[in-house]
C-alpha cells in the first residue's frame, strides 16, 4: 500500500493501489505508522506523501465498511488504527508535505492535513463525503480541517460534502500552494529544508504543532530555544555569514 523510498536527503511515501484509486484499507493505517518510523530513522530531512495524477487518495476502502456494521468492535479499532497511522504522520519530526496531484477524497483528506504542509497540482480535487454515506468523520480530524479553513468553510465541505478544485483548496487554506508546476515548488521548498539546520526545523515545527493545540508558551521549548545559542552548529552557520576579510 505505502512505497517507501530515500534519495538526496528527501523520504518519498508513495501511495500505491492504483486499482482501488488508492484508497487505504484498515490494516494499510498500521502500514503508514510503520513506514513513518523507517522515515524517521532513516536520516531523511524532509518526506514527501503523494500518490499519483490518477488519484492522491480515494479515502478509506469503502469494501471494509459491512464488516464494522456488523461488529462495532471492529469499527472503534478502525478508527483507533486510523488515529495511530494519522499521528504518526503528523508527528514526525521532520519536514512533511503531501504532493495532491489527482483526486483525494475522506481519509485521504485527513491524511494531507496530517502533513505540514500541502502542495496540490492542477487536477487536484478535494471533498469529504462521509455524509454521504451515513457516517461521521473522526474529530481530530474536524479539528484539523477548522483550523486550516475555519468553522464556516469546514462546515461547508463537511455537510455539503461538495468537491473543490485546486485553486480553491488555496483560495480556503486548506492547502497552501497550488502552482501550475506542483514538482518544481515541492523540489524548491525540498531544497531549502537541505539547506536549513535540521535541530532547527524540529524544534520550530514542534513550536508550531504546540501553537496550532493553542499553547501560547511550553517550558520544553523555551529551554530548547535557550539551549541551540550554546550549539556548535550557530558558531559554523555565522561564520559562514560573515564576510571574508
Amino acid at each position: 500500500m505505502f512505497e517507501l523510498t530515500r534519495h538526496d536527503g528527501v523520504a518519498r511515501l508513495r501511495l500505491d493501489r492504483p486499482e482501488a484509486r488508492n484508497a487505504i484499507p484498515a490494516a494499510g493505517w498500521g502500514e503508514l505508522a510503520a513506514r513513518c518510523g523507517e522515515a524517521a530513522a532513516c536520516g531523511a530531512r524532509l518526506l514527501v506523501v503523494a500518490g499519483s495524477s490518477e488519484a492522491f487518495c480515494a479515502g478509506a476502502d469503502l469494501a471494509d465498511f459491512p464488516s464494522f456494521a456488523a461488529d462495532p468492535a471492529k469499527a472503534t479499532a478502525f478508527r483507533l488504527i486510523m488515529r495511530r497511522g494519522l499521528d504518526a504522520l503528523k508527528d514526525l519530526p521532520i519536514a512533511t508535505v503531501a504532493l495532491v496531484e489527482g483526486p483525494c477524497f475522506g481519509a485521504g483528506v485527513a491524511l494531507a492535513m496530517a502533513c505540514d504542509l500541502r502542495i496540490a497540482g492542477p487536477a487536484a480535487r478535494f471533498a469529504i463525503t462521509p455524509a454521504k454515506l451515513g457516517i461521521s468523520f473522526p474529530q481530530e480530524d474536524v479539528a484539523r480541517l477548522v483550523a486550516l479553513v475555519g468553522p464556516g468553510q469546514a462546515s461547508r465541505l463537511l455537510l455539503g460534502a461538495g468537491a473543490i478544485d485546486s485553486a480553491e483548496a488555496a483560495r480556503i487554506g486548506l492547502v497552501e500552494l497550488a502552482p501550475a508546476d506542483p514538482g518544481a515548488e515541492l523540489e524548491s521548498f525540498a531544497a531549502a529544508i537541505r539547506a536549513n539546520s535540521a535541530e532547527s526545523v524540529a524544534v520550530l515545527k514542534r513550536a508550531v504543532g504546540l501553537a496550532a493545540a493553542g499553547a501560547g508558551r511550553d517550558d520544553e521549548q523555551d529551554r530548547r530555544f535557550d539551549a541551540m545559542f550554546g550549539w556548535p552548529e550557530l558558531s559554523e552557520r555565522l561564520a559562514l555569514l560573515r564576510p571574508p576579510r
